[in-house]
C-alpha cells in the first residue's frame, strides 16, 4: 500500500473518530434536547456570552448534520435572540451541519453510499453537476425532500463543494428568516414580526413555485420522490 493512501485512510479514520466523540459529548451534555428549548437558549446566551454563541453554533451544526430540522433551530434562535440575528445564526448552524454531513460522506462513506444508492446518486449528480448553486438553491427552496440525504448525496458524488455550499446558503435563508421571525414574534408577542414571517413565506413560495415550473421540474420531482422512498 502506498504511503499516501495510508495517510489518507488514517485521516479519514481520524475525522470519523472526532465527529463521533463530539456527537457523544453533545448527547451526553443534553445539547440536542436543550436546543429545542427557547427559554434555555436565551438564558444560555445571556449567561455565557461569546462562549455560549460558539457552543450553540457547534451544537446546532451537529443537530442539523444528523438530520435535525433546521427550521426548529431557526424558530428557537429567533425566539431567543430576535428575528434577524436568529435567522443569520441559525443559517450558519445549518450551513455547518451541511458541511459536516457533506464532507463525512465525501471523506469516509463515499464508496458505501455509491454501492447503496448508485442509480439515485447518478441521477442527482446529472441534475446538479452543472450550474450547481442554482439547482441546489431550487432544491433547498422546495419544502420537500430530505436535507440530510441531499447533503450526503452531494458528498458522495463529484458535485463541486463551493457551488453546493453557495446554493445551500442562499436556499436555506428564506425558510430560516420565516421561522426565526415567527419565533421572535411569538416570544415578544410582536404582530409585526409575525407579519414579516408571513410575507417572507409568501415571497419564498412564489420564488419556489417559479423555479419549480422551470424545465427542471420533472428531474426534481423524480429525485424528490426517490428521496421520500429512501427515508421510509
Amino acid at each position: 500500500m502506498a504511503p499516501n493512501n495510508g495517510l489518507k485512510r488514517l485521516a479519514k479514520a481520524g475525522v470519523v473518530v472526532v465527529i463521533l466523540l463530539l456527537l457523544t459529548w453533545a448527547v451526553k451534555e443534553g445539547w440536542f434536547e436543550h436546543l429545542t428549548d427557547s427559554n434555555w437558549v436565551a438564558r444560555f446566551v445571556k449567561t455565557n456570552g461569546l462562549y455560549g454563541w460558539g457552543i450553540l453554533l457547534l451544537a446546532g451544526g451537529f443537530f442539523t448534520a444528523v438530520g435535525g430540522p433546521r427550521q426548529v433551530i431557526a424558530f428557537v434562535f429567533g425566539f431567543a435572540i430576535g428575528g434577524w440575528q436568529g435567522a443569520l445564526y441559525s443559517t450558519l448552524a445549518a450551513l455547518l451541519g451541511c458541511a459536516i454531513s457533506f464532507y463525512v460522506a465525501r471523506l469516509t462513506f463515499r464508496s458505501s453510499l455509491q454501492r447503496r444508492f448508485g442509480r439515485r446518486l447518478q441521477k442527482f449528480e446529472n441534475l446538479v453537476i452543472r450550474n450547481t448553486w442554482l439547482k441546489v438553491l431550487m432544491i433547498r427552496l422546495l419544502p420537500v425532500g430530505s436535507n440530510l440525504l441531499t447533503n450526503l448525496f452531494a458528498g458522495a458524488t463529484h458535485v463541486p463543494a463551493r457551488g453546493f455550499m453557495v446554493g445551500s446558503t442562499i436556499g436555506y435563508l428564506p425558510q430560516m428568516l420565516i421561522f426565526s421571525f415567527a419565533g421572535a414574534g411569538l416570544g415578544l408577542s410582536d404582530h409585526i414580526q409575525l407579519s414579516i414571517s408571513i410575507v417572507l413565506f409568501l415571497v419564498s413560495s412564489i420564488i419556489g413555485a417559479y423555479l419549480y415550473r422551470s424545465r427542471l421540474q420533472h428531474q426534481v420531482d423524480e429525485l424528490i420522490t426517490e428521496d421520500k422512498e429512501t427515508v421510509k
